[in-house]
């Protein structure tokens, strides 16, 4: 594997290309400032708004200042995630989040406005003012939150509480980031050397059970010994979260989650009830684990570790993108073709490097392109994540191309299902073309540990986060003995009875970014399930869902996200997709202990 001690030795063409939303730092400047004058005078509108023509120059300046805040806020972020440690970045992306508060207080009385005029009023406007059309549906849609938008002094408040409110996650972010030293362990040498997350995520599948607990000892350390800290963070992040539900009226701080989106909360108890129902397989393999290392006592640095032993492959990035292309090859050459100018057009950041932020993500910026940052460890999991960010950023590029700027961002929740169809399909490809029977049964056992780590396990985050928020919302306390049991125990509903549990276990929930997202990681579930079944469609060659499903890729949020997956033939709202994935889950663990 290819290690790199500073971001300088990277090859050019591994490395996204910033200078392509700005040229230099003095255009950012440019735009910072004129976003300013900007945001004041959207704020002159205020009490000025009384027919169609001003409100449309209203809603067209907005969107501009829209437009240029995303490319400053974009540029500022991308360039801090590149290394946490450097200051100057921070400075930036410090001042695109005042700006932020700036814009949101300048802006804060048009909602209270509009849900203050009687709908007739406002299709009057439209009628009268051609240039509304473009904005209609989006201000009919405003009127579902009439109940939850409070007056226009309130609302100035909660704008500029704006940063206090997100400090929680901003500081467990710089923690997670940057701060946190990783115990040691000990490298082929004999030497001892401080753990990173990409060592960790080798280390815990290495066939030598005494490193995987040396890294796993190392790697829980300085969140066991922050568990005080984190824990605080999360309470408040809860808090706020809860808090703000109830001052915007909603029942609780999970429908305002599901409200965006306009999914019932039943879809998401829904996927907790069915997918606990059908567990059953998941303690089965639990159990075939345990067998098949021929362990006593299996135990949490015991679930990562491939079954098959002796197949540990190296695929560097070349070959990574080579097979990702060949795999992706059912959805089509125009699909293929984005693809590659991703790889040539260096929208992707390819190595780990000291500082660098951890993990993989996508970002979707509009009129420039997806970003995708990566930390490639030359392995089969970051092929996976490779195909897994090219689905989100093909699902943005295409997006961005074919809707206008207002309906080109798409919902959180139908992202995952683009970036888990490639995974499925990438699967399916590689099983389709492995002869040799040890790397068969090798990729049917990634298959499951994948299942299980984008389904089960986010399903079990979503009822951690649930429970959480519930006894927020009761007026109990959260702290590290409250968060602990808690995770403990569906830990223990979860993955089953055969686990002996190492003191480690119970802090799980510390080290999980995405918990200061409230209500976020259903969706991996729910596109992991929607995924499967587009995925098997389209392998059997059915050609009307292969065409829907690039209908939806191009399609934003021109409409709910429930109402766009239908569309692929999957309805959330029955348990049928959930118990369809299960079914598969079932069938492939079945089929691995045949082997």
């Amino acid at each position: 594997m290819t290690t790199y001690s500073n971001r300088k030795e990277v090859p050019i063409q591994e490395k996204w290309k910033l200078e392509d939303i700005y040229s230099d730092i003095s255009k950012w400047e440019e735009d910072y400032q004129l976003i300013e004058k900007m945001a004041k005078k959207l704020k002159g509108f205020d009490g000025e708004i009384h027919d169609g023509k001003s409100l449309y120059q209203y809603l067209k300046q907005s969107e501009e200042l829209s437009f240029r805040f995303n490319k400053i806020y974009a540029y500022a972020m991308l360039s801090v995630d590149e290394d946490t440690r450097e200051t100057k970045p921070q400075s930036f992306l410090d001042r695109a989040k005042q700006l932020s508060v700036k814009v949101s207080a300048s802006t804060s009385f048009f909602m209270p406005y509009l849900l203050s005029l009687e709908e007739e009023t406002l299709k009057g406007y439209i009628a009268a003012e051609e240039g509304l059309k473009y904005f209609e549906e989006d201000l009919l849609e405003s009127f579902r939150y009439k109940a939850h938008v409070l007056s226009k002094e309130q609302e100035e408040v909660l704008s500029q509480l704006g940063e206090a409110l997100s400090a929680p996650s901003n500081t467990f972010g710089m923690m997670n980031n940057a701060d946190i030293k990783f115990g040691e362990v000990t490298d082929d040498n004999g030497e001892r050397i401080e753990l990173t997350r990409g060592m960790y995520s080798k280390l815990i599948e290495d066939e030598d059970r005494a490193k995987r607990k040396e890294a796993y000892k190392a790697y829980y350390q300085p969140y066991v010994q922050l568990k005080n800290s984190i824990a605080s963070t999360l309470s408040a992040a809860i808090k706020n979260n809860v808090t703000t539900a109830r001052i915007r009226h909603y029942p609780s701080a999970l429908e305002k989650g599901l409200f965006g989106d306009m999914v019932p909360k039943e879809v998401y108890e829904n996927l907790i009830n069915t997918t606990k129902n059908n567990i059953a397989p998941l303690h089965e393999y639990s159990r075939i684990r345990k067998e098949k290392l021929n362990l006593e006592e299996l135990r949490q640095y015991d679930l990562n570790v491939p079954l098959v032993s002796g197949v540990k492959q190296v695929i560097s990035y070349e070959e990574a993108y080579e097979t990702m292309c060949k795999a992706l090859s059912p959805l089509g050459e125009e699909y293929i073709n984005i693809l590659k100018e991703f790889k040539e057009s260096r929208y992707i950041d390819v190595r780990e490097t000291p500082g660098k932020r951890s993990g993989a993500y996508n970002l979707g910026v509009y009129g420039v392109h997806p970003f995708i940052l990566l930390n490639h460890q030359d392995d089969l999991d970051s092929l996976f994540t490779l195909a897994h960010e090219c689905g989100h950023g093909v699902h943005s590029k295409l997006s961005a191309q074919h809707q206008p700027q207002i309906t080109a961002r798409y919902s959180i929740f139908v992202a995952e299902v683009a970036s888990t169809v490639n995974e499925v399909l990438l699967i399916n490809y590689l099983l389709k073309n492995e002869k040799d029977e040890k790397m068969r049964k090798h990729l049917l056992n990634h298959f499951i540990d994948q299942f299980k780590g984008t389904f089960f396990t986010q399903v079990m985050f979503a009822e951690f986060e649930k429970k959480t928020h519930e006894m927020a919302e009761q007026g109990q306390p959260l702290n590290v003995e409250v968060f602990s049991q808690t995770y403990e125990t569906l830990f223990r509903e979860y993955y089953g009875e055969e686990i002996v549990f190492d003191d480690e276990v119970k802090y799980g929930w510390s080290r999980i970014p995405h918990f200061y997202r409230p209500f976020y990681v259903y969706k991996y579930a729910t596109g992991f399930a929607s995924a499967i079944h587009i995925a098997t469609q389209i392998l059997d060659g059915n050609q009307e869902t292969l065409q829907s499903y690039l209908e939806f890729l191009k399609s934003g949020s021109s409409d709910y996200p429930l109402e766009l997956l239908k569309k692929t033939g999957v309805d959330l709202t029955t348990p049928e997709p959930i118990e369809n994935s299960l079914k598969r889950f079932s069938e492939l663990v079945e089929e691995f202990s045949k082997l």
